[in-house]
């Protein structure tokens, strides 16, 4: 466990983050972890005058996890990364790469997660759209 940190469910992430930045906190960045079964682990990182708070959030493979983007909108891109390397998908992302955030031009699956989500070549069109 890291210090200075809450562990939070799925509906009380856009709270608790508002909340660190009325504290003004800044955001620094996610990290993702895969433990057991079909869960991972999301750590936000904020940070106020070098003191660090993190929050906490454990999800179950393929349930969305709200986008904080509309607090913090930098967090796009740290959202889109999870996705890309997790298969997580976050409602509400205000910058939303669908998945091809880190996409070169191969067929690839996203690393970490065990459901095997698969990504097209970047040639190819996003769903719902055509060339």
């Amino acid at each position: 466990m890291l210090a200075d940190e809450l562990i939070i469910g799925a509906d009380s992430l856009l709270g608790e983050a508002a909340r660190l930045k009325r504290d003004g906190y800044r955001f620094v960045t996610m990290t993702g972890i895969r433990i057991n079964g079909a869960r991972t682990e999301i750590l936000y990182h904020f940070d106020r005058d070098l003191h660090f708070r993190h929050l906490r959030l454990t999800v179950i493979d393929d349930a969305p996890v709200p986008s904080i983007t509309p607090v913090y909108f930098g967090a796009f891109l740290a959202e889109n990364e999870i996705r890309d390397l997790f298969g997580i998908h976050f409602e509400g992302l205000v910058i939303d790469y669908r998945g091809t955030l880190l996409l070169e031009t191969s067929v690839v699956t996203a690393p970490f997660s065990r459901s095997g989500v698969k990504r097209k070549a970047a040639s190819d069109p996003p769903p719902g759209e055509e060339r």
